[in-house]
C-alpha cells in the first residue's frame, strides 16, 4: 500500500540570491480529482520552469493518509506548503494563478 507519493522535478530560472537555498515543498491532495490532477499539473510545471535542481517536492495524497490533515492543519485540499526557505507559506487551491505562485514562492517580485 502507498501511502504518499513523491515526485521530484527540476528546472532553472532561480534568482541569484537563492541560487543555494533548496526549497522543500509538500502538496497536499485528495485523490485523483480535477483540481488535485490540475495542482499537482500546475506545480511541476511551476518547478519545472523556475526550482532547476533547487527542490523536493512531496505529493501526498490525504485518502491515504488522513492524519497528515490534522497534523499540518490542512482545512481545504489542495493545499501546497512551503516548508523551506523559511517563511512558510500556504496556498490553497490549483495553483493555476503563476504569477501569485512565485511570488509567494519568493521567486518573482511583487509589482508595486
Amino acid at each position: 500500500m502507498v501511502l504518499k507519493r513523491e515526485i521530484r522535478v527540476k528546472s532553472d530560472g532561480l534568482p541569484k540570491r537563492l541560487k543555494n537555498g533548496r526549497y522543500t515543498l509538500r502538496l497536499y491532495i485528495t485523490g485523483t480529482t480535477p483540481k488535485s490532477t490540475r495542482a499537482v499539473a500546475n506545480i511541476k510545471e511551476i518547478c519545472e520552469n523556475h526550482l532547476k535542481d533547487r527542490y523536493d517536492l512531496q505529493v501526498i495524497d490525504l485518502y491515504q493518509q488522513p492524519t497528515l490533515a490534522k497534523g499540518e492543519q490542512i482545512i481545504a485540499a489542495p493545499t501546497l506548503i512551503k516548508k523551506l526557505p523559511l517563511p512558510l507559506r500556504r496556498f490553497v487551491g490549483d495553483l493555476s494563478n503563476t504569477e501569485r505562485i512565485l511570488v509567494g514562492l519568493d521567486l518573482r517580485e511583487e509589482e508595486k
